[in-house]
């Protein structure tokens, strides 16, 4: 199973948990089933069928150029970053 790092910003559904272990062979996999255990995360991370603007999704070391169809090894890490702004 994929370790996945949830972000501060979505830990409200997952009762804190910071990270999880999840089942899937692509990102998509993994939304749904923390999805099907977090009802509201699919919405918070999708926006119909690709990620929301502003947010990014890295496997492993690699920022995933495929979104949602990026596949998953059993052993990867996945982190859902949400997009940084401000400073000069």
């Amino acid at each position: 199973m994929a370790r996945v790092w949830i972000p501060s910003l979505l830990r409200d559904l997952t009762g804190g948990q910071e990270v999880l272990d999840v089942p899937g062979q692509k990102v998509r996999d993994v939304i749904d089933e923390l999805d099907h255990r977090f009802p509201g995360i699919r919405e918070r991370l999708c926006a119909g069928n690709s990620l929301r603007p502003g947010m990014t999704v890295v496997v492993g070391t690699q920022v995933s150029r495929l979104g949602l169809s990026q596949p998953i090894e059993p052993d990867s890490e996945v982190h859902f970053l949400p997009a940084l702004s401000g400073g000069q």
